[in-house]
């Protein structure tokens, strides 16, 4: 049954998930990739949609639908991949194609960097406690530009300090692009400055707060990397393998009006860069 509906959809360009990659978004990735070589499983439908399907879903490698190739063949050709920086490299690729639809250059010339506590499990492995957020668990640390789209991502224990992290979360991004940089942060980096100029060459600029009540504030560019952490957080609340991962969860009505504020200051964070 598998065997014959994975013929079908091959024939017919059908998407059997809707994390499966469509005709365009294939034609698009596939330079990238020996597409023209003879293998025992196709490299699209039964690779790269596998793949694909695994962190969409929360699905475990073992646990792939059996309509794809076996999992230690999946997952061989993702290790691969991964230790040959071919999968950096193909995102390295989109997120350019992406700006360059948005009518802006391929390469950032700012970068938004921030940080989030997230709690998590028993099962959850090693954690530390962010004592100023009140938060055991770890942290997610975000690089994106001003279009949102994430250039770096670092995991870390939460009890240690973002300024402990920023190098580390930056310095990857120097060897994929040219570009000098300007990095916004907030007050959390300071003193970073120096540091950031002197290894990597860019500026740091530190963004205060518009106002000086307490709770929500969409402060000037990094409310951007915020967007992102929020959807990273809401993510992980519904994943199968991660909601009990996050236990600090909004109401729906919060998170829309966040979202709108933040959707705000993205605008114009556009039209200023």
């Amino acid at each position: 049954m598998a065997s014959s509906f994975r013929k079908y959809a091959k024939a017919t360009g059908q998407k059997r998930y809707s994390s499966d990659l469509t005709d365009s978004q294939w034609k698009t990735i596939k330079p990238y990739f020996q597409a023209d070589r003879r293998r025992r499983h196709d490299l699209r439908r039964d690779i790269l949609d596998a793949i694909l399907l695994s962190p969409k879903t929360g699905c475990q490698w073992r646990m792939l639908p059996g309509e794809f190739a076996p999992w230690q063949t999946v997952y061989y050709y993702f290790r691969r991949w991964r230790e040959e920086g071919r999968l950096q490299c193909l995102l390295s690729a989109l997120r350019r194609t992406v700006r360059r639809e948005e009518g802006r250059e391929g390469e950032p010339s700012a970068l938004i960097i921030d940080c989030q506590s997230v709690s998590t499990s028993r099962a959850g492995g090693i954690a530390s406690y962010d004592a100023y957020k009140n938060v055991k668990g770890r942290k997610r640390h975000l690089a994106v530009d001003t279009e949102g789209l994430p250039w770096n991502v670092l995991v870390h224990a939460a009890g240690d300090h973002e300024s402990q992290w920023a190098i580390q979360v930056l310095a990857p991004i120097r060897y994929w692009t040219e570009r000098n940089k300007t990095v916004f942060a907030d007050s959390a980096y300071q003193g970073q400055g120096e540091e950031v100029e002197n290894k990597l060459g860019w500026s740091l600029s530190i963004v205060e707060r518009e106002d000086e009540d307490s709770g929500f504030s969409v402060d000037p560019k990094r409310s951007v990397a915020r967007t992102d952490l929020q959807l990273a957080r809401r993510l992980a609340s519904t994943h199968p393998r991660l909601r009990t991962q996050n236990r600090l969860q909004r109401n729906d009505g919060a998170s829309r009006a966040a979202e709108n504020r933040t959707e705000s200051a993205r605008l114009k964070i556009k039209t200023a860069s």
